[in-house]
């Protein structure tokens, strides 16, 4: 899978869960933690993100490197899925 089709994927899924539909309020490196989603919402898109993706993700891993932005989101992801 390629990290465009990822994007689009965590994308929609942010823009339908947490933006109402908005997506012009989602930009690649707006931090989400603050600004689109609260704690309980990053835990709503790491088990959304394990679930549709077939990955795991380790509670080391549950950090603003991997989920702070639209753009670490995709990129974690990505690696994750290369690294299986």
């Amino acid at each position: 899978m390629q990290a465009t089709e990822i994007e689009q994927v965590i994308r929609t899924f942010i823009t339908e869960n947490f933006l109402y539909g908005n997506s012009e309020q989602l930009s690649n490196d707006l931090p989400l933690l603050g600004n689109v989603i609260d704690s309980t919402g990053v835990i709503e898109l790491i088990g959304f993100v394990q679930q549709h993706f077939d990955i795991s993700v380790g509670d080391e891993e549950v950090a603003s490197d991997n989920f702070g932005s639209l753009e670490s989101v995709v990129s974690f992801v990505e690696k994750k899925l290369n690294g299986k």
